[in-house]
């Protein structure tokens, strides 16, 4: 019914169309960044070195027990882990979009504290990152005019 009116009048259909993208241009240079959403979830990443093994030793020494104290974490959502032959490891645990993330941190640092003893010596040595990491930024543009138009 309503569709069949703005298929016979396809210039109004246009005006409208044009008129709700204006008003989005407008309200979205009016809007303040506080307002803006969370689109995505915040992120903790456990990093941990362990000099000369390979990915399946790291898995099983470091990651394993890692992965059972991190696990339960308040307002997680999953977490990711990543084992290199190269001797790194990289735990990536993502949380709910609400989630404050610097206590997100905080709770995963305690988690990792009470799984360090468990860890192999030189680990335990090159010591763990607990880092917060931002993946806020889907795409950056830079453009550049030498003749500054």
């Amino acid at each position: 019914m309503i569709s069949r009116f703005f298929i016979d009048r396809p210039i109004f259909a246009a005006v409208i169309s044009i008129v709700i993208v204006i008003a989005g241009g407008v309200a979205m240079f009016n809007l303040p960044i506080a307002q803006y959403p969370e689109i995505t979830p915040p992120q903790i990443q456990v990093s941990a070195i362990y000099p000369g093994a390979s990915a399946d030793v790291i898995a099983q020494n470091v990651a394993s027990p890692i992965e059972l104290q991190v696990n339960g974490a308040d307002n997680m959502i999953y977490m990711n882990s990543v084992a290199t032959g190269m001797g790194t490891m990289t735990l990536t645990v993502f949380f709910e979009i609400w989630t404050d993330p610097d206590m997100a941190q905080v709770d995963v640092q305690n988690r990792v504290n009470i799984a360090l003893p468990q860890l192999p010596q030189s680990v335990q040595q090159q010591g763990l990152q607990v880092q917060k990491k931002s993946s806020s930024f889907l795409m950056v543009i830079g453009v550049y005019s030498p003749d500054d138009r």
